[in-house]
C-alpha cells in the first residue's frame, strides 16, 4: 500500500466535513481557523505504522481539505496540525500530536495513557506553557474511513406519541453483562441489546423507549485507571460521530444498526444520551487528542483576558464553544448523523443548560436551541434536556423552549420526601402529580415536557432510596467524598441489607408507592433499568466508575420471587397508564368546568373526602391526598379516577368524595397482587405509605369532554388552578 500512495493530495472539496468515500477515492475536510497547515497521516490497517504524511493542499472558509484518489473504506488515518503553541493566547498547536478527526465515524485501537498524549511536558516547571515534542501516535486511536451502506427499507420508526411514551434508562453494557441468555463475547455490546430476552422484558413491562447512556467513543480518565477503575458511564467523549469500540462485538457499525432495527420491530424507540457540553480533553493540564490540537481557541470557551484557562460550566474542565458556528455545526451534524445513519429516535442532552449558554448566560433562544428547533429532521425527534449545569444560574428546570422535555428533579425529590413521610410536602406533591404546571405550562408546552422519575443512573437506585440513609461510595476511591449527600432517603430501621421481614415489607411497600407516583402522574415517566426488580448498588450513589457487578443488572435477582413480584407490579402500573388516558392527559388541568354535574376535570380532597381548604393546604402535618380526575376513556366515555395517597406512618381511612359513585379498586400498593375489585361500602383503608387507584363511571356517562386547554402563553400561572394556588 505504501508504494501506491501519491506524493500529494488533490485539492478536493471543503464539504462535507470528515472523510467521505465516493467510490473512487476519499475526500478529507477538517475545520481550523488558526492552523498554518494540517497534515493527513495515513496508517497501516492495524494503525501501528504511519505510512504517509500528506499536507491538506487547500483551505476554503477555514476548512482544510484534500482528496486521496484510490482510497477506500477501511483506510486508517489521523491529522496533525501546525500552528502557534501559545497557551496564553489560547493556541495549543503541536504537530507532534496525532489528532482524531472530529468527524471520525469509526475508531480503531485503544487509548494508551502516556505522557506523550499531552501537548506540554508533564513534569516541567512551566507546566502547560512548555512544549512536548514526543510523537503521540502510538497512544491515540486512529480514524477509519467507512462505507455507510445499510438496508433500512423495511425499518418502521415506532414514532410513539409523547403522551404514550415510557422511558427505560439503561447502560448498554450493564444490561447484558450478567445476562445468561447472551453469549459471553456479545455481553456488553449492541448485539446483546437486541437479545430476545431483553426485548421481551421491555415489552412485558410496557416500555416504549430505551434511553442509552453515552455510546459515543470515550476516554477513561488516567486517575481512574490508576485506581483500577474506568469511566463506566462514558460521559467523557472522544468522538461525537463514532460509537465506543468496545460496544461492538463484531467491530462493525452495522451491529448497532441491527440492534436499532430489532428494537423498532418490537415497537421500542432508541434515545441516545449525548454529551456535547465538554470533551475528554479536560482543562489546560489535560491531554491533546483532537479539538485542542486542531483549534483550541475556536472549539472551547476560554476565559476572556486569560485565554490559557477554560470556562468550566460543566465541572469537567472545559466547555465546548457552541457560540462558534463551526462548533455548533459539528454538534448538529453529529445529531443528524445518528438519526440518518442509525435511525435513532431522540436524544437526551447531558448538562443541557451548557448547550444553551450564550455570552450573558443561559438563553432559551440560544443558537443551539434555535437551530435544533427549526431543523426539519431533528425537530421531529424526541429531545430531552438535563436542565442544569454547575455554572452561574445553572438550574433551569422549566425554562427550556417548546419542543424539549426536561428531567424534573423536583418530582424526584418531592416524591421521595412525601413517601418518606416528611412534613409540609402535600401541596408540592399535588403540583408534581398534576404535571408541574407552574414549571411547564407556558409557551403552549404540554405535560409531557416534565420527565418524571424516582431514580436515574446518577444517584441512589429506587431500592437504595428505601435501604440507605447515607451514601456508601467507598469503592470509588475518593473517601466517600463524591456524590450527593442529600438523597431524600430512609433505611426504615437498618442501613442496607437486612433479614428483618418487617423492614423489608415496609421498604417494598414504599418502593411500590413511589413507582405508582411515577406512572400515574401527568408527564413522561422514566424508569431506571433494574428498578423494576429492586436492583441495589449497595448504597453507592455515584457509580460512574464501577464497571462490575455493582452496576450491572443482576438477572438472577430479577428472577427471584421478590424481583418477579415487583416487575409484575411495575408492568401493572404501566398497563393502567396505557388503559386510562386520564393518567397521561395531553393537556394541563384547570379544575374550572364540570365534566359531569359536581365533578370537574381535577379536584383535590383530604382523606375524609372533603375539599382541601387554604388552611389544609398549608397544614405541614397533612400527609393524605386524594386527586380526582374526570374525562374520556379509550372508548370516548366519561370515566372518573381517584388517586389516594397516604404518606403517613399509620393506616388511614379514606372516604371517596361526593357525589357517590360505584368504585373499582384498580391497584393498591399495600396489596399489589389484589385483583381489580368493587369497593364495598363508603370508605376504605389505605395502609401506611400506601397508594390506591380507583375508577368509576358516572351515571348517564356523557360522550363529551371539556374543551382543550388552549392556554395563554402569557397568562399568570395562578390561572391554572394547580394545587399551589389553594
Amino acid at each position: 500500500m505504501a508504494n501506491s500512495l501519491p506524493d500529494r493530495l488533490e485539492p478536493g472539496a471543503p464539504y462535507p466535513l470528515g472523510a467521505m468515500w465516493d467510490g473512487l477515492g476519499v475526500n478529507f475536510a477538517v475545520f481550523s481557523a488558526n492552523a498554518h497547515q494540517i497534515d493527513l497521516c495515513l496508517f497501516d490497517p492495524a494503525g501501528h505504522k504511519e505510512l504517509a504524511r500528506l499536507p491538506l493542499p487547500e483551505c476554503t472558509d477555514e476548512v482544510w481539505h484534500g482528496y486521496l484518489p484510490g482510497a477506500h473504506p477501511g483506510t486508517v488515518y489521523g491529522f496533525r496540525a501546525h500552528g502557534p503553541y501559545q497557551p496564553q493566547y489560547g493556541h495549543r498547536f503541536n504537530s507532534n500530536k496525532l489528532l482524531i478527526d472530529p468527524y471520525a465515524k469509526k475508531l480503531t485501537g485503544p487509548f494508551r495513557w502516556a505522557d506523550a498524549l499531552f501537548g506540554y511536558r508533564v513534569h516541567s516547571n512551566k507546566h502547560d506553557l512548555s512544549l512536548d515534542k514526543r510523537d503521540s501516535a502510538l497512544a491515540v486511536p486512529k480514524c477509519v474511513v467507512i462505507d455507510e451502506a445499510f438496508d433500512w427499507s423495511r425499518d418502521v420508526r415506532p414514532d410513539v406519541p409523547w403522551s404514550e411514551t415510557v422511558i427505560y434508562e439503561a447502560h448498554l453494557r450493564g444490561v447484558s453483562m450478567l445476562n445468561p441468555d447472551v453469549r459471553q463475547h456479545e455481553r456488553g455490546t449492541f448485539a446483546a441489546l437486541a437479545s430476545p430476552r431483553f426485548i421481551d422484558h421491555l415489552r412485558d413491562l410496557g416500555i416504549t423507549a430505551v434511553e442509552l447512556l453515552p455510546i459515543h467513543a470515550f476516554l477513561d480518565e488516567r486517575f481512574l485507571l490508576e485506581r483500577s477503575l474506568t469511566n463506566y458511564w462514558g460521559y467523557n467523549t472522544a468522538a461525537f460521530f463514532a460509537p465506543h469500540a468496545a460496544y461492538l462485538s463484531t467491530r462493525r457499525l452495522n451491529e448497532m444498526r441491527i440492534a436499532v432495527r430489532q428494537l423498532h420491530a418490537a415497537g421500542i424507540e432508541v434515545i441516545l444520551d449525548v454529551v456535547y457540553n465538554h470533551t475528554c480533553e479536560g482543562n489546560e493540564l489535560g491531554p491533546t487528542v483532537s479539538w485542542r490540537g486542531l483549534d483550541n481557541a475556536s472549539y472551547y470557551r476560554l476565559i476572556p483576558g486569560d485565554e490559557r484557562h477554560y470556562i468550566n460550566d460543566t465541572g469537567c474542565g472545559n466547555t465546548l464553544n457552541l457560540s462558534h458556528p463551526r462548533v455548533l455545526q459539528m454538534v448538529m451534524d453529529s445529531l443528524r448523523y445518528w438519526v440518518s445513519a442509525f435511525h435513532v429516535d431522540g436524544f437526551r442532552f447531558d448538562l443541557g443548560v451548557t448547550l444553551g449558554r450564550e455570552g450573558n448566560g443561559f438563553d432559551p433562544g440560544s443558537g443551539f436551541f434555535d437551530v435544533i428547533r427549526q431543523d426539519p429532521v431533528l425537530s421531529k425527534r424526541k429531545l430531552i434536556s438535563e436542565p442544569w449545569d454547575v455554572g452561574p444560574g445553572g438550574y433551569q428546570v422549566g425554562h427550556h423552549p417548546p419542543g424539549f422535555a426536561e428531567w424534573n428533579d423536583k418530582f424526584r425529590d418531592c416524591a421521595r420526601r412525601f413517601w418518606r413521610g416528611d412534613s409540609g410536602i402535600r401541596a408540592e406533591l399535588a403540583a408534581r402529580i398534576a404535571g408541574s404546571a407552574e414549571l411547564f405550562n407556558h409557551r403552549f408546552r404540554r405535560p409531557w415536557a416534565s420527565v418524571n422519575y424516582l431514580a436515574s443512573h446518577d444517584g441512589f437506585t429506587l431500592a437504595d432510596v428505601t435501604a440507605y440513609e447515607h451514601k456508601h461510595n467507598e469503592a470509588n476511591g475518593e473517601n466517600n467524598a463524591d456524590g450527593h449527600n442529600e438523597n431524600c432517603s430512609a433505611n426504615w430501621g437498618a442501613e442496607g441489607a437486612t433479614d428483618d421481614e418487617t423492614i423489608k415489607a415496609t421498604r417494598a411497600r414504599i418502593a411500590r408507592s413511589m413507582l405508582a407516583s411515577v406512572f400515574t402522574s401527568l408527564g413522561t415517566p422514566m424508569l431506571a433499568a433494574g428498578d423494576e426488580f429492586g436492583r441495589s448498588q449497595g448504597g453507592n450513589n455515584n457509580a460512574y466508575c464501577q464497571d462490575n457487578e455493582l452496576s450491572w443488572l443482576d438477572w438472577q435477582a430479577a428472577d427471584s420471587k421478590e424481583g418477579r413480584a415487583l416487575t409484575a407490579f411495575t408492568a401493572r402500573l404501566i398497563a393502567l397508564r396505557r388503559q386510562h388516558p386520564l393518567l397521561r392527559d395531553t393537556r394541563f388541568l384547570r379544575g374550572e368546568e364540570d365534566v359531569v354535574p359536581g365533578v370537574k376535570d381535577v379536584s383535590w380532597f383530604d382523606e375524609r373526602g372533603e375539599p382541601l381548604t387554604s388552611d389544609a393546604w398549608q397544614d405541614p402535618e397533612g400527609r393524605a391526598l386524594t386527586l380526582r380526575r374526570a374525562g374520556s376513556d379509550l372508548e370516548g366515555k366519561i370515566e372518573v379516577l381517584l388517586l389516594m395517597h397516604n404518606g403517613s406512618h399509620v393506616d388511614l381511612k379514606f372516604v371517596p368524595p361526593a357525589p357517590p359513585l360505584e368504585w373499582n379498586v384498580l391497584t393498591d400498593s399495600t396489596d399489589p397482587e389484589a385483583p381489580v375489585h368493587r369497593l364495598d361500602g363508603g370508605e376504605l383503608q389505605v395502609g401506611a405509605h400506601g397508594f390506591m387507584l380507583l375508577a368509576a363511571r358516572p351515571p348517564r356517562a356523557q360522550s363529551t369532554t371539556p374543551a382543550p386547554d388552549a392556554g395563554d402563553p402569557d397568562q399568570d400561572q395562578d390561572q391554572h388552578h394547580g394545587p399551589n394556588q389553594h
